[in-house]
């Protein structure tokens, strides 16, 4: 079979869970947004996470032997999964404005928009490529919450949420932001609204000027990285 006979949009048929993959490395407390979290076995109790090999976070937990994953629920808001899924643990402190707690083996995880948290003890690393596939057998688990969890299609079609290019499922032609606002119903009259899309991680704000000062939540970028659209 040719890659030509390969139609990725199949891909997008399977269903993965936003999770927040954290570890320890000395002082220093990192993170980021997966969507490759998942059980692997019961008996014992063993999960998996694929990880970018340029994510700052990849090295961290190979170097730490530890990571914890915690579940983000539906109500997660897009400040945080911006903060940890578009920005690097090598320039900012992600925890510094992130609720979070400790497991017995002092791995930090988020408790801001979190179902639950697992901890694990890495047993194995596999490189796949552009990314290492990590194996953990589970030290420590809770529920934080009875929030439903939220799906990676949850994040796309209501959050209006975009992959960014290290995740595993990134698509860059296919990948198309969606508008995080509500359509509002067509009148004949209507004036037409105007809204600002950020040309990197395709957050969209609804309102008719940007200020100068406006930052985007999700990855940082200044009011220059916006472009005008009508929603």
């Amino acid at each position: 079979m040719t890659k030509e006979a390969i139609d990725t949009k199949a891909f997008r048929s399977m269903n993965y869970g936003m999770y927040i993959i954290s570890t320890k490395r000395g002082d220093e407390l990192v993170g980021c947004v997966v969507n490759t979290f998942q059980q692997v076995t019961s008996k014992p109790a063993r999960v998996s996470v694929a990880i970018n090999k340029e994510n700052y976070t990849a090295g961290a937990v190979l170097e730490a032997g530890r990571f914890e994953a915690t579940v983000l629920s539906e109500s997660a808001s897009m400040e945080l999964i911006g903060r940890f899924g578009f920005k690097t643990s090598a320039e900012i402190d992600k925890f510094a404005e992130t609720p979070h707690s400790f497991d017995e083996a002092g791995v930090p995880f988020v408790t801001e928009g979190a179902v639950a948290h697992i901890g694990a003890r890495v047993i194995e690393s596999i490189d796949v490529g552009t990314h290492y596939l990590i194996v953990g057998e589970v030290e420590c688990a809770e529920v934080l919450s009875s929030e439903p969890p939220m799906t990676y299609a949850y994040y796309h079609q209501v959050k209006g949420g975009k992959t960014p290019p290290k995740a595993s499922s990134y698509e860059e032609k296919a990948d198309e932001p969606a508008v995080a606002t509500e359509a509002a119903a067509p009148q004949e009259d209507a004036k037409p609204r105007y809204g600002w899309r950020c040309m990197i991680c395709g957050y969209v704000v609804e309102m008719d000027e940007l200020p100068d000062d406006f930052t985007c939540p999700m990855c940082g970028m200044g009011r220059d990285m916006f472009e005008r659209i009508e929603l």
